[in-house]
C-alpha cells in the first residue's frame, strides 16, 4: 500500500460516493448535515490512518484536522446517531471487500471481551447477548470473532458469535465452493465437520492432531501449511494492538458491532489498496 497523504481522503470520498447507493432524503425533519458518503469516508479514513479508539476521538480529530474538508460537522450526538444508521452500509462494504475467491484459507477465532469477567454481572450493555467463554488465556465475557484469511492476510470470511461458541460449529461459514484448503488449529480437526465440508464444497481441512491422538499422518505440503498458520494469529494481534478492535466504550450492542465493523473495514481496505 502506498503512503497516504491528507489529500487522499478525496480519493476515498470519490470511491465511496460512486459505490454506495444514493441516500434517500427523510420524509420529515431536517436532512443530515453530512451526506452518507461523507460520513463513511470519515470512518474509513480513520481506519486507514489514525485508528482512533472511539467515535468521540474521531469526531474531535476531524474537527481539528479536517475542518476545511468538512466545514459543517453536526453535533456529536447527531454524528453518533448517523454512524449507527450506517451500520448496514458498513457491513455491506466489508462483505464486498472480502477475499471470497481465496482457495487457501487460514482459520481461527479470537475473544472480544466487553469487560473483565469479575464485572460481568454488573455489565448491562451486552446482557443477554454476550456470554462467558474460555481459551488458553482463561475466561472471557463478551463475543468471539471467527475469521478466515488468505495467504496475503486479507480477510476472507467473518462470523461473530457469543464467546461460548465452539470454533468447530462455524467452520461451514468460513468456506465456500471456491475454498480448496482450510488450515486451522486442533479445534477444526473434528471428523464429522471435515467430512461435511469435503462433501459440500470439496474443501480439505488441515489441522494438527488433538492431544488425545497418538498418530496422524501428514504430507510435507500439509506440514508446510500448518507452519504458516500463525499468520492469522499475527492478524489478530494487529487488529487488537494497532487497530484497537477490543473495546468497552460502546453503550449498546449495536455500538459494539459498529466499532468492530469499522475497524475490520479499515483493516481490509488497507490490505487491498
Amino acid at each position: 500500500m502506498r503512503e497516504l497523504q491528507k489529500h487522499h481522503i478525496v480519493d476515498i470520498y470519490v470511491w465511496v460516493d460512486d459505490l454506495v447507493p444514493r441516500q434517500q432524503r427523510p420524509l420529515g425533519g431536517r436532512p443530515p448535515v453530512l451526506r452518507d458518503s461523507e460520513l463513511l469516508t470519515i470512518l474509513i479514513w480513520d481506519g486507514l490512518t489514525e485508528h482512533h479508539k472511539n467515535l468521540s476521538a474521531i469526531y474531535t480529530w476531524i474537527e481539528r484536522e479536517y475542518g476545511d474538508y468538512f466545514p459543517k460537522m453536526p453535533k456529536y450526538q447527531n454524528f453518533v446517531e448517523h454512524c449507527h444508521r450506517l451500520l448496514p452500509v458498513l457491513v455491506w462494504l466489508l462483505q464486498s471487500l472480502l477475499a471470497h475467491d481465496a482457495p487457501l484459507r487460514f482459520a481461527d477465532s479470537t475473544m472480544l471481551p466487553v469487560c473483565k469477567p469479575i464485572r460481568a454481572d454488573r455489565h448491562k450493555v451486552a446482557k443477554g447477548v454476550a456470554q462467558f467463554g474460555k481459551n488458553w488465556q482463561g475466561w472471557h465475557y463478551g463475543f468471539k470473532l471467527h475469521t478466515a484469511i488468505d495467504h496475503n492476510n486479507r480477510l476472507a470470511a467473518l462470523v461473530f458469535t457469543p464467546a461460548n461458541e465452539h470454533d468447530n460449529q462455524v467452520m461451514e461459514q468460513l468456506v465456500n465452493d471456491q475454498t480448496r484448503v482450510l488450515v486451522g488449529d486442533s479445534h477444526y480437526g473434528g471428523s464429522i465437520m471435515r467430512k461435511r465440508l469435503w462433501k459440500k464444497d470439496k474443501t480439505i481441512v488441515i489441522a494438527p492432531p488433538h492431544h488425545t491422538q497418538k498418530k496422524k499422518i501428514a504430507a510435507d505440503w500439509q506440514m508446510l501449511l500448518l507452519h504458516m498458520r500463525p499468520k492469522i494469529e499475527a492478524t489478530f494481534g494487529k487488529l487488537k494492538e494497532q487497530h484497537f478492535l477490543v473495546t468497552s466504550f460502546p453503550r449498546s450492542v449495536r455500538g459494539y458491532f459498529l466499532h468492530y465493523v469499522r475497524i475490520l473495514l479499515g483493516y481490509q481496505m488497507g490490505m487491498v489498496s
